[in-house]
């Protein structure tokens, strides 16, 4: 994949299709001949060089015997994380929801302060954001 923040479609979809179609053992003269499209354009959208029209992706994964549905959640369930997507010096943030004015937990009368804190893991503070409570 490219050097994007997080992987384009076309790059996840592709990388699924040629995972499904090595699964199967199968070339991709084959594959491209059952969906009706030459090789060269089916290698162009496994490799994500090319972004597939609704259209070709239903030829392709007909030709593969999947759907499109079940396509796309296959490459939901691929995509990474945006904290990998980011890299590792990105760390999950943690997120602490605390009064200003009262205690943790129970009911707030309406204007209390409330401070939102993010720490990474490490326990490093984060810009923190305030919040007002509405009625």
């Amino acid at each position: 994949m490219t050097g994007h923040l997080e992987p384009l479609l076309r790059e996840l979809v592709g990388a699924v299709l040629r995972d499904e179609r090595r699964r199967q053992g199968r070339t991709l003269a084959r594959v491209a001949q059952a969906a009706g499209i030459s090789m060269q354009h089916l290698s162009d959208v496994e490799r994500g060089r090319k972004d597939p029209s609704s259209e070709l992706l239903a030829a392709i994964t007909g030709a593969l015997g999947v759907t499109v549905p079940q396509l796309l959640l296959r490459a939901a369930d691929d995509a990474p994380s945006p904290t990998e997507a980011a890299g590792a010096a990105e760390r999950p943030a943690v997120l602490e929801l605390t009064s200003v004015g009262g205690a943790r937990g129970g009911r707030r009368p309406s204007g209390d302060e409330v401070s939102l804190a993010a720490r990474d893991l490490a326990g490093t503070d984060r810009p923190g954001l305030t919040l007002l409570s509405a009625a």
